[in-house]
C-alpha cells in the first residue's frame, strides 16, 4: 500500500508542481490538461489549458494534484505535507527552495526532536513541514 498526497488548485497546479519539481529535485512524470482529457467537450473554455492531473516523482514518493473545476475548489485545511530528510544540509535546502514568495510560520530551527525544523505555508496555499529528526 501506498498513500499520497493529492494537491487541489485553483488554476496554478502546473506552475505549482513545475517549483516542486525544481524545489524538492524530483520529475513531473505525467500531466494531462482537461482540454486534453475525454472530458473536454464538457469542460468549460477556462479550464481547458488547466490540469485534470499530474503525478510527480521524487525518489520512492509521488505527489499528485489537479486543478478544480470552477466552484470546486476549497483552501488547504488542516491537512500539512510532511518532509523528512536525513540530513541538516537537505532540511534546509528544501525548506529554502519552498520558502520562495512563502509565509514562514517556524523558521528552520533545532528543536528539543529534530536537528532540523521548519514550517511554511508555500505561495500556492500549501502547508509544508521539513524535518530531520535527531538521531536515536
Amino acid at each position: 500500500m501506498r498513500i499520497n498526497p493529492y494537491l487541489n488548485f485553483n488554476g496554478t497546479c502546473d506552475a505549482a508542481f513545475n517549483f516542486y519539481a525544481q524545489a524538492l529535485g524530483g520529475k513531473v512524470v505525467y500531466k494531462m490538461t482537461y482540454g486534453e482529457s475525454p472530458m473536454a467537450k464538457d469542460m468549460p473554455p477556462e479550464l481547458q489549458s488547466q490540469l485534470i492531473h499530474v503525478r510527480l516523482v521524487v525518489g520512492a514518493n509521488v505527489l499528485m494534484g489537479s486543478d478544480c473545476p470552477p466552484g470546486r475548489y476549497e483552501e488547504a485545511k488542516g491537512i500539512t505535507i510532511s518532509i523528512s530528510v536525513d540530513t541538516v544540509e537537505e532540511a534546509e535546502r528544501v525548506f529554502a527552495a519552498l520558502s520562495e514568495k512563502a509565509t514562514i510560520f517556524m523558521p528552520i530551527q533545532e528543536t528539543f526532536w529534530a536537528l532540523r525544523f521548519g514550517m511554511l505555508t508555500d505561495q500556492f496555499g500549501i502547508p509544508w513541514m521539513v524535518n530531520c529528526e535527531k538521531p536515536n
